[in-house]
């Protein structure tokens, strides 16, 4: 930046950030010592809009569905262990600290039978809880 762009919240004589304006007085930049009166950060407005999201009781990430309903989550290649589909759809989770790999929730795509994985060691053991719907 050159000392002669005005920018808002910058000196204009060094460029260096000016400190944030009390309730009343000037500012003062910490390197050149200059003082400056408050419009030197122009008008520095900003401008949001928050959209919520709306939430509906019959929708849930994990619970049941009904049937024919579409899969929640990428299917993979994986045997329902109550009703042998070769078809899984799946979700993952972070429920355990950072270092622990994810929960993998799965959910059969013929009868909704829910299996929940932890992996529990590195990487080549993982350790499955079934679920009864």
């Amino acid at each position: 930046m050159s000392a002669n762009t005005r920018e808002p919240g910058f000196c204009p004589d060094c460029g260096s950030i000016l400190p944030l304006l009390k309730g009343h007085g000037n500012v003062e930049c910490y390197t050149c010592k200059n003082t400056f009166g408050p419009e030197v950060f122009g008008s520095m407005e900003s401008s949001y809009v928050i959209h919520f999201n709306t939430f509906s009781k019959s929708s849930s990430k994990f619970g049941k569905s009904k049937e024919g309903e579409e899969n929640e989550g990428p299917v993979v290649e994986r045997k329902c262990p109550k009703c042998d589909n070769d078809k899984m759809s799946y979700a993952t989770l972070q429920l355990r600290s950072a270092d622990e790999g994810q929960t993998v929730f799965y959910t059969c795509t013929k009868c909704r039978y829910e299996l929940l994985c932890r992996p529990f060691h590195i990487i080549k053991q993982t350790k499955c809880t079934i679920t009864m719907p």
